[in-house]
Protein backbone atom coordinates (compact mmCIF):
# COMPACT_ATOMS: atom_id res chain seq x y z
CA UNK A 1 0.00 0.00 0.00
CA UNK A 2 2.84 2.41 0.82
CA UNK A 3 4.46 1.60 -2.51
CA UNK A 4 1.17 2.25 -4.31
CA UNK A 5 0.75 5.63 -2.58
CA UNK A 6 4.27 6.69 -3.57
CA UNK A 7 3.74 5.59 -7.17
CA UNK A 8 0.43 7.44 -7.35
CA UNK A 9 2.14 10.65 -6.26
CA UNK A 10 4.89 10.17 -8.84
CA UNK A 11 2.36 9.45 -11.58
CA UNK A 12 0.35 12.55 -10.67
CA UNK A 13 3.48 14.67 -11.11
CA UNK A 14 4.30 13.12 -14.48
CA UNK A 15 3.42 15.51 -17.36
CA UNK A 16 2.85 12.53 -19.63
CA UNK A 17 -0.11 11.43 -17.50
CA UNK A 18 -1.86 14.76 -18.11
CA UNK A 19 -0.93 14.53 -21.79
CA UNK A 20 -2.59 11.09 -22.00
CA UNK A 21 -5.78 12.54 -20.53
CA UNK A 22 -5.96 15.79 -22.48
CA UNK A 23 -5.04 14.75 -26.04
CA UNK A 24 -7.97 12.32 -26.54
CA UNK A 25 -10.30 14.78 -24.81
CA UNK A 26 -9.12 17.60 -27.09
CA UNK A 27 -9.79 15.46 -30.17
CA UNK A 28 -13.23 14.49 -28.91
CA UNK A 29 -14.33 18.02 -28.02
CA UNK A 30 -12.93 19.76 -31.11
CA UNK A 31 -14.36 17.29 -33.62
CA UNK A 32 -17.38 16.29 -31.55
CA UNK A 33 -18.98 19.70 -31.90
CA UNK A 34 -19.32 19.24 -35.66
CA UNK A 35 -20.69 15.68 -35.91
CA UNK A 36 -24.10 14.09 -35.50
CA UNK A 37 -25.05 12.76 -32.04
CA UNK A 38 -25.46 9.26 -33.51
CA UNK A 39 -21.88 9.12 -34.82
CA UNK A 40 -20.23 5.75 -34.18
CA UNK A 41 -16.67 6.64 -35.15
CA UNK A 42 -15.31 9.58 -33.15
CA UNK A 43 -15.81 8.29 -29.60
CA UNK A 44 -14.40 4.79 -30.35
CA UNK A 45 -11.46 6.52 -32.04
CA UNK A 46 -10.83 8.72 -28.98
CA UNK A 47 -11.01 5.69 -26.66
CA UNK A 48 -8.48 3.77 -28.76
CA UNK A 49 -6.18 6.81 -28.82
CA UNK A 50 -6.35 7.10 -25.02
CA UNK A 51 -5.42 3.46 -24.45
CA UNK A 52 -2.69 3.60 -27.08
CA UNK A 53 -1.04 6.65 -25.49
CA UNK A 54 -0.91 5.04 -22.05
CA UNK A 55 0.25 1.67 -23.36
CA UNK A 56 2.93 2.85 -25.80
CA UNK A 57 4.07 6.06 -24.11
CA UNK A 58 3.53 6.06 -20.35
CA UNK A 59 4.00 2.39 -19.50
CA UNK A 60 7.26 1.56 -21.33
CA UNK A 61 8.89 4.92 -20.54
CA UNK A 62 8.24 4.57 -16.81
CA UNK A 63 9.43 0.97 -16.49
CA UNK A 64 12.51 1.46 -18.67
CA UNK A 65 13.44 4.57 -16.66
CA UNK A 66 13.17 2.62 -13.40
CA UNK A 67 15.52 -0.03 -14.73
CA UNK A 68 17.91 2.57 -16.18
CA UNK A 69 18.19 4.34 -12.82
CA UNK A 70 18.81 1.09 -10.96
CA UNK A 71 15.59 1.32 -8.96
CA UNK A 72 14.59 -2.26 -9.73
CA UNK A 73 18.07 -3.55 -8.88
CA UNK A 74 18.14 -1.73 -5.55
CA UNK A 75 14.65 -2.90 -4.66
CA UNK A 76 15.74 -6.52 -5.14
CA UNK A 77 17.77 -6.18 -1.93
CA UNK A 78 14.77 -4.99 0.12
CA UNK A 79 11.67 -6.83 1.40
CA UNK A 80 9.68 -5.10 -1.35
CA UNK A 81 10.55 -7.15 -4.40
CA UNK A 82 10.85 -5.45 -7.82
CA UNK A 83 7.97 -7.58 -9.04
CA UNK A 84 5.72 -5.69 -6.63
CA UNK A 85 6.73 -2.42 -8.26
CA UNK A 86 5.95 -3.79 -11.72
CA UNK A 87 2.55 -5.00 -10.54
CA UNK A 88 1.74 -1.62 -8.98
CA UNK A 89 2.84 0.21 -12.11
CA UNK A 90 0.72 -2.00 -14.36
CA UNK A 91 -2.28 -1.42 -12.12
CA UNK A 92 -1.76 2.35 -12.02
CA UNK A 93 -1.32 2.59 -15.79
CA UNK A 94 -4.51 0.58 -16.22
CA UNK A 95 -6.30 2.96 -13.86
CA UNK A 96 -4.96 5.89 -15.89
CA UNK A 97 -6.33 4.34 -19.09
CA UNK A 98 -9.68 3.70 -17.40
CA UNK A 99 -9.77 7.28 -16.10
CA UNK A 100 -9.05 8.68 -19.56
CA UNK A 101 -11.77 6.53 -21.13
CA UNK A 102 -14.22 7.30 -18.32
CA UNK A 103 -13.77 11.03 -18.85
CA UNK A 104 -14.29 10.60 -22.58
CA UNK A 105 -17.50 8.64 -22.06
CA UNK A 106 -18.79 11.16 -19.52
CA UNK A 107 -18.12 14.19 -21.73
CA UNK A 108 -19.40 12.50 -24.88
CA UNK A 109 -22.56 11.25 -23.22
CA UNK A 110 -23.49 14.43 -21.35
CA UNK A 111 -22.14 17.39 -23.30
CA UNK A 112 -22.00 16.07 -26.85
CA UNK A 113 -24.98 13.74 -26.79
CA UNK A 114 -22.91 10.97 -28.30
CA UNK A 115 -24.35 7.51 -28.75
CA UNK A 116 -23.31 4.92 -26.17
CA UNK A 117 -23.33 1.13 -26.68
CA UNK A 118 -26.67 -0.55 -26.11
CA UNK A 119 -24.97 -3.58 -24.50
CA UNK A 120 -22.10 -3.34 -22.03
CA UNK A 121 -20.74 -6.89 -22.36
CA UNK A 122 -19.31 -6.59 -25.91
CA UNK A 123 -17.82 -3.20 -25.02
CA UNK A 124 -16.14 -4.57 -21.88
CA UNK A 125 -14.79 -7.63 -23.73
CA UNK A 126 -13.38 -5.45 -26.50
CA UNK A 127 -11.83 -3.03 -24.03
CA UNK A 128 -10.20 -5.82 -22.00
CA UNK A 129 -8.70 -7.59 -25.01
CA UNK A 130 -7.64 -4.36 -26.72
CA UNK A 131 -6.01 -2.96 -23.60
CA UNK A 132 -4.27 -6.28 -22.90
CA UNK A 133 -2.83 -6.37 -26.40
CA UNK A 134 -1.63 -2.77 -26.29
CA UNK A 135 -0.16 -3.12 -22.78
CA UNK A 136 1.69 -6.25 -23.89
CA UNK A 137 3.44 -4.22 -26.58
CA UNK A 138 4.31 -1.56 -24.01
CA UNK A 139 5.82 -4.21 -21.74
CA UNK A 140 7.90 -5.61 -24.60
CA UNK A 141 9.22 -2.12 -25.37
CA UNK A 142 10.10 -1.68 -21.69
CA UNK A 143 11.86 -5.04 -21.70
CA UNK A 144 14.03 -4.29 -24.74
CA UNK A 145 14.69 -0.54 -24.53
CA UNK A 146 18.04 0.31 -22.90
CA UNK A 147 16.68 3.43 -21.19
CA UNK A 148 13.61 5.59 -20.73
CA UNK A 149 14.39 7.89 -23.63
CA UNK A 150 14.72 4.96 -26.02
CA UNK A 151 11.48 3.45 -24.73
CA UNK A 152 9.75 6.78 -25.35
CA UNK A 153 11.11 7.00 -28.88
CA UNK A 154 10.23 3.40 -29.76
CA UNK A 155 6.73 3.85 -28.38
CA UNK A 156 6.14 6.99 -30.43
CA UNK A 157 7.55 5.36 -33.59
CA UNK A 158 5.18 2.43 -33.17
CA UNK A 159 2.17 4.49 -32.16
CA UNK A 160 1.80 6.72 -35.20
CA UNK A 161 2.03 3.98 -37.90
CA UNK A 162 -0.36 1.84 -35.87
CA UNK A 163 -2.72 4.79 -35.40
CA UNK A 164 -2.70 5.44 -39.15
CA UNK A 165 -3.35 1.80 -40.03
CA UNK A 166 -6.15 1.73 -37.45
CA UNK A 167 -7.92 4.64 -39.12
CA UNK A 168 -7.30 7.01 -36.23
CA UNK A 169 -5.52 9.57 -38.42
CA UNK A 170 -7.17 9.03 -41.80
CA UNK A 171 -10.64 7.49 -42.27
CA UNK A 172 -10.44 3.85 -43.30
CA UNK A 173 -12.75 4.38 -46.29
CA UNK A 174 -10.19 6.79 -47.73
CA UNK A 175 -7.32 4.29 -47.52
CA UNK A 176 -6.24 1.85 -50.22
CA UNK A 177 -7.92 -1.50 -49.67
CA UNK A 178 -4.65 -3.32 -48.97
CA UNK A 179 -3.63 -0.78 -46.33
CA UNK A 180 -7.02 -0.98 -44.62
CA UNK A 181 -6.78 -4.77 -44.67
CA UNK A 182 -3.34 -4.71 -43.07
CA UNK A 183 -4.66 -2.39 -40.37
CA UNK A 184 -7.22 -5.01 -39.32
CA UNK A 185 -4.36 -7.29 -38.23
CA UNK A 186 -2.67 -4.71 -36.01
CA UNK A 187 -3.63 -4.61 -32.32
CA UNK A 188 -4.77 -0.99 -32.46
CA UNK A 189 -6.63 -1.58 -35.71
CA UNK A 190 -8.46 -4.61 -34.33
CA UNK A 191 -9.22 -2.65 -31.16
CA UNK A 192 -10.56 0.42 -32.96
CA UNK A 193 -12.54 -1.66 -35.45
CA UNK A 194 -14.18 -3.69 -32.69
CA UNK A 195 -15.09 -0.53 -30.79
CA UNK A 196 -16.72 0.91 -33.90
CA UNK A 197 -18.76 -2.29 -34.33
CA UNK A 198 -19.87 -2.16 -30.69
CA UNK A 199 -20.91 1.49 -31.03
CA UNK A 200 -22.87 0.62 -34.17
CA UNK A 201 -24.86 -1.93 -32.16
CA UNK A 202 -23.13 -4.97 -33.62
CA UNK A 203 -21.23 -7.77 -31.94
CA UNK A 204 -17.46 -7.53 -32.52
CA UNK A 205 -16.28 -10.05 -35.09
CA UNK A 206 -14.25 -13.11 -34.08
CA UNK A 207 -11.28 -12.08 -36.24
CA UNK A 208 -10.42 -8.80 -34.44
CA UNK A 209 -11.09 -10.41 -31.06
CA UNK A 210 -8.73 -13.23 -31.97
CA UNK A 211 -6.11 -10.77 -33.21
CA UNK A 212 -6.19 -8.83 -29.93
CA UNK A 213 -6.07 -12.00 -27.83
CA UNK A 214 -3.15 -13.37 -29.85
CA UNK A 215 -1.15 -10.17 -29.45
CA UNK A 216 -1.88 -10.11 -25.71
CA UNK A 217 -0.77 -13.71 -25.19
CA UNK A 218 2.23 -13.97 -27.50
CA UNK A 219 3.77 -10.58 -26.83
CA UNK A 220 3.23 -10.85 -23.06
CA UNK A 221 5.21 -14.11 -23.07
CA UNK A 222 7.96 -12.50 -25.14
CA UNK A 223 8.07 -9.50 -22.78
CA UNK A 224 8.28 -11.74 -19.70
CA UNK A 225 11.10 -13.81 -21.17
CA UNK A 226 13.15 -10.80 -22.28
CA UNK A 227 12.59 -8.48 -19.29
CA UNK A 228 15.74 -7.48 -17.39
CA UNK A 229 15.83 -6.12 -13.86
CA UNK A 230 18.99 -4.12 -14.57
Amino acid sequence: MKLAIVEIKLLAREPGALFSLLIPMFILVVFGSSIEPGDTVLLPMALAIAVGLVALYMLPTTLATYRERGILRRMSTTPVRPGNLLAVQLLLQLVLALLACGLLLAVAGTLLGARLPASAAPAVLTFVLGTAGMFAIGLLIAALAPNGRSANGIGVMLYFPMAYLAGLIQPIDQMPDIVARIGEYTPLGAFGGSLREVWAGQAPGPLPLGVMAAYALVISIAAAKSFRWE
